[in-house]
């Protein structure tokens, strides 16, 4: 039972839900017993959605939850539920997709919602409400002692907007394809809507705020390279992704003392960013600028692989090995406290050459760019700043990297942003999969080391009787896993086999395979639910097609299974990923740029991957994955497997006649070639 300075959120585990513990709002978790005492007392239900490291989830809960008369009158009125998104990420689906319909316009968090005792349908939808009327907006108690009594005195109209809502929602998820509607003109139409949207002025999609959108990047990459394939080469494609990777890179989106990138950007510049740190971002922005590395061979595209997988292991790994989730935009109470600098402590901590080139680059002798502060942004390349006080690039680079870690030092004793500990499976298998791409692509066994401890981590602890839960903190595994989590896990197991091959992950690869086709296939029309069969029934049962901030759970989903399909000879794999790609098209057609991982499954669908599987001596096979590196492709999977292994399925089984021999069997699609015993062999067979 909650004290009388508390709520019942004090039993909650989530960071998030805990900062609202001692809220004068009578808090409830989402739980059958609040929505039963809702209906029950004939109150509206007051859902607020947010997380930890949400700034404007802050302001709100700092102006009006904490106050004491807006909080009377929630208590009066409503039921008050307050949900972690990053622990339900199924309730966050479902009412965001009814705050669009509602408003016509994207949501966000905080989210609020106000839904009818009875069946939890919403009908009136916000996000962020001032305690006090401003910027044209009512105060928060104002609006709700309007809605309440609106539900009150209109209950036929409210019934009539609930009924014309589940229609909405209802029709969302009855997708119907067709096999015939599979062609690749779609990705060219993708390619076409991002051109479109280019910013080629500062790089990017769109006007601020700007977000990385790694999928559509790495569309750009895949295009490219197909292009460049068939001897029609898009250099556009390639100058849009080099351009943005380098804009992100030296903006301030990158944290240039730490690494990692920050959630978007304000303005045009890529410049001043909202200043929460996620593992969903990072995870597939170490990914992207890994592969970015792999073919175009930049440098600094190394660097930010480097400094962003030294930020994780550093800031986000915890000591069992799972990933933390987020890091909060703001400390000490102002957001980008943590991060900024003034000119006159820069100068006291360097010595004047160091500081001469910092400021060059940075801007330091600029006016300021953050609220009378200095947040580090490239504005002067370091060769100008090398030529303008005659020393050589080296020198320069030496000075600006002294430079760096003296400030990082410093900022290292500050009072840091909070932290939200908890590990939820999803995000990790995007970070996962991050890594191991950087350790392969980089030959850096610690992140390869870091990967596979949290993917150990997920298995001892996040992987009960064959299912998955979704999050883990302070020693407590909860709540059954949604489609993201099994997708982006068994995803990110794909690459950490071709990192390193291990038949026990193999094994669990499977395993998760099954579970996604025994626990979320949508049998009758293909594609997989994001809730199980067997989770709690909510107004909707969403299927992710489109790509979010993450990726689409369903495009994944089919992704992995078709390579798994591949690799393993497995029909029922290959069967289930077609489905969903049938199933998806119809959403796809509308908007292609907006579904760029499920082009990238159309487009091994189209045109399968290449399978490459190198058996025999360990030591001897690196020379041949040293060899495989050299002619990256985005379309190859290729798999290490000593000739000591056993008990392997399918294509695996095949090994040297001789000891000490190495052979490369290769495989598109269906068809297989004559396998390969010398390392030239392998590369002509690249080559053709």
């Amino acid at each position: 039972m909650q004290t009388a300075k508390s709520n019942r959120l004090i039993h909650e585990s989530s960071p998030y839900l805990l900062q609202h513990a001692h809220n004068p709002v009578d808090w409830w978790p989402w739980c059958e017993e609040a929505l039963t005492t809702a209906k029950h007392e004939h109150k509206l239900i007051l859902l607020s959605i947010g997380y930890s490291a949400c700034h404007w989830c802050h302001v709100m809960a700092h102006e009006s939850f904490e106050d004491e008369a807006t909080a009377q009158v929630m208590n009066d009125l409503y039921l008050n539920i307050k949900v972690d998104r990053e622990e339900r990420p199924d309730l966050d689906k479902i009412y965001q997709t009814a705050h669009q319909l509602l408003n016509q316009r994207p949501g966000g968090w905080p989210l609020t919602m106000i839904l009818t005792p009875d069946d939890q349908i919403p009908f009136f939808a916000g996000t962020y409400f001032p305690v006090t009327e401003k910027h044209g907006m009512p105060p928060f108690k104002e609006v709700l002692q309007r809605v309440d009594a609106f539900y009150r005195e209109h209950p036929d109209q409210i019934e009539q907007q609930n009924t014309s809502m589940m229609n909405a929602l209802n029709s969302m998820t009855q997708q119907h394809g067709d096999v015939a509607g599979i062609k690749s003109a779609v990705l060219d139409q993708a390619r076409q809507q991002l051109g479109s949207q280019f910013d080629k002025t500062h790089a990017g999609f769109g006007k601020a705020p700007k977000f990385p959108h790694p999928s559509n990047l790495e569309r750009l990459l895949r295009h490219w390279q197909q292009s460049k394939a068939i001897g029609n080469e898009d250099t556009d494609a390639l100058k849009m992704l080099r351009m943005t990777l380098h804009a992100m890179a030296s903006g301030g989106l990158f944290d240039q003392l730490g690494g990692g990138f920050f959630r978007y950007s304000v303005d045009d510049y890529w410049m001043i960013p909202h200043f929460e740190k996620m593992l969903y971002d990072n995870g597939p922005m170490l990914s992207l600028y890994a592969q970015a590395y792999s073919y175009l061979h930049d440098p600094v595209f190394a660097r930010i692989c480097h400094e962003t997988a030294q930020w994780i292991m550093r800031e986000m790994q915890s000591p069992e090995g799972g990933y933390y989730s987020t890091l909060d935009a703001d400390s000490e109470g102002e957001e980008g406290k943590f991060y900024v600098w003034q000119p006159d402590t820069v100068k006291a901590l360097l010595t004047p050459e160091e500081y001469d080139v910092f400021a060059e680059v940075f801007g330091l002798n600029r006016q300021p760019n953050f609220e009378g502060h200095y947040h580090l942004h490239v504005f002067e390349d370091l060769h100008e700043s090398a030529d303008k006080h005659g020393i050589g690039i080296e020198q320069a680079m030496e000075l600006l990297d002294s430079a760096r870690k003296k400030l990082f030092a410093v900022r290292e004793q500050r009072i840091r942003p909070g932290r939200d500990d908890k590990v939820l499976t999803a995000w990790n298998g995007l970070m996962i999969k991050g890594m191991a791409q950087a350790a392969r692509i980089l030959n850096e066994p610690r992140y390869l080391d870091s990967a596979r401890a949290a993917t150990h981590f997920i298995q001892q602890q996040l992987f009960k009787d064959g299912r998955l839960l979704a999050t883990y903190k302070d020693g407590q595994a909860r709540l059954n896993a949604y489609l993201d989590d099994y997708a982006f896990l068994l995803d990110a197991l794909l690459e950490l086999l071709q990192a390193k091959w291990d038949s026990a992950m193999l094994n669990f690869a499977i395993q998760l395979a099954d579970a996604l086709l025994a626990h979320f296939e949508d049998q009758e029309h293909g594609g997989f639910y994001f809730t199980s069969h067997d989770h709690e029934q909510l107004i909707q049962r969403p299927k992710s097609v489109m790509d979010e901030a993450i990726p689409a759970g369903n495009a994944v989903a089919a992704f992995a299974l078709a390579r798994l399909g591949h690799l393993l000879g497995e029909q029922r794999y290959l069967d289930a990923s077609e489905r969903t790609l049938t199933s998806s098209m119809t959403q796809v057609q509308h908007a292609p740029y907006a579904a760029a991982f499920m082009l990238h499954t159309l487009e091994e669908h189209l045109y399968p991957p290449q399978l490459i599987i190198v058996r025999g001596n360990e030591n001897d096979m690196e020379n041949w994955g040293a060899e495989l590196e050299k002619h990256p492709h985005p379309r190859r999977v290729a798999f290490y497997i000593s000739d000591s292994e056993t008990n392997l399925p399918g294509l695996l089984t095949s090994k040297p006649a001789q000891a000490e021999q190495t052979i490369a069997y290769i495989c598109s699609g269906m068809q297989c070639y004559a396998p390969v015993n010398t390392i030239e062999g392998l590369r002509q067979s690249l080559q053709d």
